[in-house]
């Protein structure tokens, strides 16, 4: 079962947009935690909230990439005609699901067995 043209290009677009937003978000990251860098901080207190915020700005920036890789991963499905298919049983993923979060790789049941440790997650 193959899911409508219009919807998957319906979907593209989402992720295109979100791909664009994220890249975006984690260059500003890196950019501001270069920075936080910049500058000599005098005191014991500024110094460790230095590196506090170039931590949480590193943490963040790691973040964005891994949702970055996410979306990527779906925008490569579409191009493959996999989009929608759960990457771990091959069943179609609810729309609903898809709708909520169009970057996921699994079903909902796939999805609960990775979050209860019953089955590890599938390589790309």
């Amino acid at each position: 079962m193959t899911m409508d043209k219009k919807k998957v290009e319906l979907f593209k677009k989402q992720l295109e947009a979100r791909q664009s937003e994220l890249r975006k978000i984690a260059a500003s990251n890196e950019q501001d935690g270069r920075e936080a860098d910049v500058g000599s901080a005098q005191d014991l207190a500024d110094r460790a909230a230095n590196a506090y915020a170039k931590e949480f700005l590193f943490n963040q920036s790691a973040s964005e990439r891994q949702h970055l890789q996410m979306v990527e991963g779906a925008l490569a499905r579409i191009k493959e005609g996999a989009f929608g298919l759960c990457v771990s049983c091959g069943n179609p993923i609810n729309s609903k699901r898809l709708e909520a979060v169009p970057w996921t790789r699994y079903c909902i049941a796939c999805q609960e067995k990775i979050e209860n440790g019953l089955m590890e997650e599938a390589g790309d």
